[in-house]
């Protein structure tokens, strides 16, 4: 009995050092890995907060983050989205990554690219996204095959409607109630609460304030009363909004208490949607000055990282490997970075970085030499056979061109740039391809802006940006074509999306892909009216229109590169109608 007792107090006293032991391997854990949170607004320049002296703007928290942690004076991103989403994504100039525009393929980044979110991922973090992808829409492209476990959002440039709309989550139809910026904080919530006891990786993209310009009322109606025009009043609502759910972040995150375990991180994707107060600087989105790409960057980390202003240069692409060093993860031998890691300047009383040069390519659709270099001092923008060259330390506002009084400088600056921009154009290769033929395949939709086509046909809007349609389908020599490279041959039911008024049914219409067809007839008329839009200001994309189906039957695409082709063969009233695009459902095998 004696020897029993014995036995039982040893065990006991195993168990709790066992437990101790491990209650202390847990928090050594926790510490050395800790959550990120990092928020992307889309089209909020450096003026569109009240810490830059916008004082007719109101951003109390993420004004708050600037004074309470660390603050980057010159940080800078690329001139639109896709690309900086790239950059950021990989730690890498994004035309190394394949991206060089918005639309069309172009922004698409490879799938061969490492992202922070697999990093993150193969390291034991749960990763989330939720809001705006805009680097693929297709596999291997999509989000939940570039490291993110969870995925609710949008893979386009931007989205329709902002209010009760249908969003994406992990490949299916997501429908939800409320205006998209409080539904995708209340998913980015979702996601926090239920990783809370695992290190956990947060990607917040908002939307928000990229147009089409919409917002609830309260938001709108204080920045009318204020004076604004309907467009700023508008953005700057939709900024206060941000704020409000920035704060509901914050707030989640100190209940769970997490404070001091959450890296938190606020910045923004380019200048503003407009010209507006930006600070004094020149250029606004899409520009290679200076306010088309510094955007503000506040870091947060309760304990760790006290209030400071930091003026070294620093970029999207030094996010990554800050991040892994802050988080203590392996980077991969193979992975070669452009980014600088800052966690030094983070973490310790260190001001400076070794000099470096900055350098910033002019997003457009080709590989053209246009760009900007900047040095701690000088900023030397070559843009359409234009070379200027600006002092930023005493003419921060660019508008005294010195390239013809410091000729050595710019010279310098020129070769360098010339010499990195021939880096980039040698590894330069666009990813522009749609793959299908997968496994996990379920409804693969193809929309016309992905499209090529011939003749008289174009789109609606004109520029083919996300949701744009085809129009002007009149001469039975034109085409729709995809251009898909196919994993493994399937068969597939191919449906249309279209719309065609009263007058003009009849079109007969063929879909093939080298040995198989398909023939039907827009036999229904289907002409509604567009959705009604919240919209504030008449947008610049197309608007939300209801589509039609119109099954085709079975398709077979075989396997290698393909053309999946619309064309009529017969146009008895003048037009076909407007094509939306066409949906692939992969048949299973009998």
């Amino acid at each position: 009995m004696i020897r029993l007792f014995l036995r039982l107090h040893i065990l006991l006293l195993i168990a709790l050092l066992v437990s101790c032991n491990s209650g202390k391997e847990e928090k050594v854990d926790q510490l050395n890995h800790p959550n990120v949170v990092l928020i992307l607004t889309d089209d909020q320049g450096w003026g569109d907060l009240g810490i830059h002296g916008n004082d007719k703007i109101s951003t109390p928290t993420i004004d708050q983050m600037a004074t309470r942690g660390a603050q980057f004076g010159r940080f800078y991103v690329s001139p639109l989205c896709a690309p900086t989403r790239a950059s950021l994504l990989s730690g890498r100039y994004y035309l190394r990554t394949g991206t060089s525009w918005v639309s069309k393929g172009l922004e698409n980044m490879r799938s061969s690219e490492i992202t922070i979110a697999e990093l993150f991922k193969e390291q034991g973090y749960k990763t989330g996204c939720f809001g705006k992808w805009h680097n693929g829409a297709h596999f291997p492209e999509h989000p939940n095959q570039q490291g993110f476990d969870e995925f609710i959002g949008f893979c386009a440039g931007h989205w329709n409607n902002y209010f009760n709309t249908t969003l994406e989550h992990n490949g299916e139809a997501y429908p939800t109630q409320g205006y998209i910026t409080d539904v995708l904080t209340d998913e980015a919530i979702k996601f926090i609460e239920q990783n809370r006891e695992d290190p956990f990786f947060c990607y917040i993209p908002f939307n928000a304030p990229h147009g089409p310009f919409q917002v609830p009322d309260q938001y709108f109606d204080k920045y009318k009363t204020l004076g604004f025009n309907d467009k700023d009043a508008t953005i700057y609502g939709m900024c206060e909004n941000i704020d409000d759910n920035v704060q509901r972040l914050f707030d989640k995150i100190h209940q769970l208490e997490l404070d001091e375990n959450t890296i938190i991180i606020f910045m923004t994707d380019n200048g503003p949607n407009g010209e507006r107060y930006n600070g004094g600087m020149r250029g606004i989105k899409g520009s290679i000055h200076e306010g088309g790409v510094r955007v503000p960057c506040f870091i947060n980390w309760k304990g760790k990282i006290e209030p400071k202003s930091i003026e070294a240069i620093a970029a999207h692409i030094d996010i990554l490997p800050t991040l892994t060093s802050l988080c203590k993860l392996q980077l991969p031998e193979k992975i070669q970075l452009d980014g600088m890691d800052l966690s030094a300047l983070l973490l310790t009383d260190q001001t400076k970085l070794e000099e470096r040069l900055y350098y910033t390519k002019k997003s457009t659709e080709f590989i053209e030499p246009d760009g900007a270099v900047r040095s701690d001092q000088y900023r030397l923008v070559m843009d359409e056979g234009d070379t200027m060259l600006f002092d930023m330390k005493v003419d921060p506002g660019e508008k005294n061109d010195l390239s013809s009084i410091e000729e050595e400088t710019k010279n310098a600056l020129a070769k360098s740039y010339n010499s990195w921009f021939q880096d980039i154009k040698d590894q330069f290769k666009s990813d522009d391809e749609i793959k299908i033929g997968f496994d996990h395949e379920k409804e693969i939709y193809l929309p016309a802006h992905e499209a090529a086509f011939s003749g008289d046909i174009h789109f609606k809007e004109g520029h083919g940006w996300a949701h744009d349609w085809l129009v002007n389908w009149v001469n039975t020599t034109d085409s729709i074509y995809w251009d898909v490279v196919v994993n493994e041959s399937a068969n597939y039911e191919l449906t249309m999306l279209y719309c065609c008024p009263e007058d003009k049914v009849g079109s007969e219409i063929s879909a093939y892909c080298k040995e198989s067809t398909l023939n039907s007839n827009i036999s229904q008329a289907h002409n509604p009216p567009y959705v009604q839009s919240n919209d504030r200001v008449v947008r610049m994309e197309v608007y939300e229109k209801e589509w039609a189906k119109l099954p085709m039957g079975k398709l077979h695409i075989s396997h290698g590169n393909q053309s999946i082709v619309l064309h009529a063969s017969h146009i008895p009233n003048g037009e076909v109608g407007e094509i939306k695009g066409i949906e692939l459902t992969k048949v299973k095998p009998e």
